[in-house]
């Protein structure tokens, strides 16, 4: 058998030494990497007994917080022979790291209780604690203490000052301090741009920034993030600039960065620009996929949005609450309910279902995509404590499915829990009564409108003034008008598109001259109604003056201004000038189209319109319902009966357009014209609606002309039981017993 041989001692505490030596530089690389590692060498320390070295412990104090938590730090604190002030600092940034900002300041003030005093980093850091509590009073404590222990001049606890009377709105004592500090450093000159920021004094930001600039005081990544952050008067050039210098002084291209210049760049809609800056680098995270998504919805690019997100989810990075809320921003946009189910149910997966804002999101999209309510409303039943947004979405989607009484009980419920209506609520509210004249409930909330002093709102005034002239009571609309404390151009927008509805064209012409009394700027769309008001009203000249005020003003680039003169100029029969206009439109919509096709139409410029048809679907704008209202206006008129049928039934098989009500009783035109009076009558009584007075007034109009007495007889005696009182088919007939030679059934008519 081998005898061990005894090690010396002086040997053995040499080898002491260099083991604790190695152990101390072990855990200091792992503590500055963040390596779990290196917590493997904690049960040697234990077996060698070197556990009460402080260097160690301090170390594998900052190891513990790092890589597993609160927890585990704090029972390796508890379990420290000894603690100084390295010690306590390491246990009180763990704490701030967890944000358990309440615990951090129990446990400094432990620490004082206990000896070590508080050095300057450990004053920075409980610095972060006060100002997440808004303990400013502990706060200016810590700053007294810094000063009468000497800590008035270090850059890192002056740069903790700054941010903290910042984050209390003290900005001339957080200049103070940072005047006071020899040239500061990059997180002081940062913290005081980062402050300019968020309290909106842009220009001060820049100015901070050319100083820093001339102080030699190198700016970082995070200055750049928070300058390109700032929005209002900084202008694109200045956040060009700021990318520029990035680029000459080499910053580090990181993700914080490269989401902060993708962020910026979609903001000006340069999406090309923000896609290649997302590019530069290989890393992602969800941060930069939520700005990528988010900034490709906002730019109406929400194919490409949709997959970003599958994008995102293939390269396994799990989507938050605001990618989650970006998607369905974007699914509502598009009014796709299979892919907001689809959303909603990785919500659900991900347990964020029962938060506020995605449930809000939620409810806003069933309301919007889906054909029923029933969707929308379970979502907002699983909301735990809905909020104003919750309440306003639930009733503008009851309002804009048709449910307006229902509205008013969610209203009405609403403020039972207590839940005050914001102005968005009123004026949707405001809406819901306009939309189905209901002057009573109108009248209602203006009183609790005028209670609550929600009047001096000017989009509730204008919501008021909608509903009130939408409901005909031009009165109340120009004495809400006149009490306004302000008016803009959507509250007379409002009166002349509702005038120009009620056929009441004069009053909505009239709008211009208190307009301009009220020194309110004629926009885009307050234009288009009075060139509405002058086309109804075959007034040239005044559509003329209104041609040329837009071009003056600037406003004839504008879609809705040129899609007016369109119509225009097509009702007044100056089709030249309707042209002319329609080839000054860039990029012609359905709306334009159906402007030109309705004038040549409406002229009797049959070929043309319906050429215009054709080029029209070449264009590749889809045609909308009024534009076969149009075209088969133009077929029953030019004679063209077969190919208005071709059109008709082409609408639902061809162009994904439903046939409504006024498209049959054109139908029944085009037939009853061509003396098809029984396939007129085969189409009234098979179409998919109740037949109202005008398609019978049609078809009567038709069998006079064709003298078919006993078809005739059959739809007046139809059309008088809808409409007993309507003087037209009293008329009609007695025409019709005229034309077929009964003028004595004529005579007992009284026509």
């Amino acid at each position: 058998m081998l005898r061990q041989i005894p090690i010396p001692i002086a040997e053995k505490t040499e080898l002491l030494h260099r083991f604790r030596d190695v152990c101390s530089r072990v855990a200091s690389f792992c503590n500055s990497k963040s390596l779990k590692q290196g917590v493997c060498i904690h049960s040697q320390i234990i077996k060698l007994g070197i556990q009460d070295h402080l260097y160690l412990n301090n170390n594998l104090l900052s190891l513990y917080g790092k890589c597993f938590g609160l927890e585990h730090a704090r029972q390796f604190f508890d379990e420290m022979p000894r603690r100084d002030v390295v010690s306590w600092t390491g246990i009180l940034s763990a704490y701030v790291k967890e944000e358990k900002h309440e615990e951090a300041l129990d446990i400094f003030d432990l620490m004082i209780l206990s000896g070590p005093f508080p050095n300057a980093f450990t004053l920075s850091t409980v610095l972060r604690s006060c100002s997440a509590l808004g303990e400013f009073s502990f706060g200016k404590r810590i700053h007294a203490s810094s000063i009468k222990h000497g800590f008035e001049s270090n850059q890192i606890l002056g740069s903790a000052l700054i941010g903290f009377y910042c984050k209390f709105n003290y900005s001339d004592e957080a200049c103070k301090l940072f005047s006071y500090m020899d040239k500061g450093d990059t997180i002081s000159w940062t913290t005081m741009i980062s402050s300019s920021v968020q309290a909106g004094k842009w220009s001060q930001a820049l100015r901070l920034y050319k100083d820093m600039i001339e102080s030699d005081v190198s700016p970082n990544e995070f200055t750049f993030v928070k300058l390109l952050a700032a929005s209002g008067s900084v202008s694109l050039n200045h956040r060009k600039l700021f990318h520029a210098h990035m680029i000459v002084l080499g910053v580090e291209m990181n993700l914080v960065v490269k989401t902060a210049l993708f962020d910026m760049y979609s903001r000006y809609q340069m999406m090309e620009d923000a896609i290649k800056i997302s590019k530069l680098t290989p890393e992602f995270d969800v941060l930069l996929w939520t700005a990528i998504i988010s900034g490709l919805a906002q730019n109406f690019k929400f194919k490409e949005a949709v997959a970003a997100f599958q994008e995102m989810e293939i390269s396994g990075i799990l989507a938050n609450k605001f990618t989650y809320l970006s998607m369905l921003v974007a699914c509502t946009s598009i009014l796709s309910l299979d892919l907001g189910r689809q959303i909603h149910s990785r919500v659900i997966k991900t347990g964020l279902e029962y938060d506020v804002p995605i449930g809000n999101a939620l409810v806003d999209m069933y309301m919007k995509c889906s054909l029923t309510v029933e969707d929308g409303l379970r979502v907002f039943t699983g909301i735990e404590s809905p909020n104003i947004i919750s309440w306003t979405s639930l009733i503008a989607g009851f309002s804009e499915h048709g449910f307006q009484q229902d509205s008013f009980n969610s209203f009405m419920e609403m403020r039972a829990v207590g839940e005050q209506p914001n102005s968005f609520t009123l004026s949707i509210i405001l809406r819901a009564c306009s939309a189905i004249k209901s002057l009573n409930q109108t009248s209602q909330l203006h009183g609790f409108i005028i209670k609550t002093n929600a009047d001096h709102d000017i989009i509730v005034g204008n919501a008021l003034v909608d509903a009130y002239a939408g409901s005909g009571q031009v009165d109340d609309a120009w004495h809400v008008v006149r009490y306004m404390k302000q008016r803009d151009a959507i509250t007379y927008t409002s009166l002349a598109s509702r005038f120009n509805q009620m056929g009441r064209h004069e009053l909505a012409l009239n709008v211009m001259g208190h307009m301009f009394n009220d020194n309110v700027e004629i926009d885009g769309y307050s234009l288009a109604c009075f060139f509405s008001a002058s086309a109804s009203l075959g007034r040239t000249e005044t559509g003329k003056q209104l041609h040329c005020y837009s071009v003056k003003s600037g406003l004839s680039g504008c879609i809705s201004v040129s899609n007016s003169l369109v119509d225009l100029y097509g009702k007044c029969g100056l089709l030249n000038d309707a042209r002319r206009a329609f080839t000054e439109i860039t990029k012609p919509d359905v709306v334009s189209w159906n402007g030109l096709i309705s004038g040549l139409a409406s002229n009797g410029y049959v070929s043309s319109a319906l050429s215009a048809f054709d080029d029209m679907r070449l264009s590749g704008v889809k045609p909308n319902s009024v534009t076969f209202l149009s075209v088969l206006f133009t077929c029953s008129h030019g004679g063209l009966v077969d190919l208005g049928l071709q059109y008709f039934y082409s609408m639902r098989e061809m162009h994904d357009v439903e046939p409504q009500l006024d498209h049959y009783v054109c139908l029944v035109d085009l037939l009853g014209r061509a003396g098809r009076l029984e396939e007129a009558m085969d189409a009234l009584e098979t179409m998919p609606f109740k037949p109202d007075a005008l398609i019978y007034r049609t078809l009567l109009a038709a069998c006079r002309v064709h003298k078919n007495m006993a078809l005739g007889e059959q739809v007046a005696r139809l059309g008088l039981e809808l409409d007993p009182s309507d003087p037209a088919f009293y008329t009609q007939l007695a025409n019709l017993y005229k034309n077929c030679g009964r003028s004595d059934l004529s005579k007992r008519l009284g026509c």
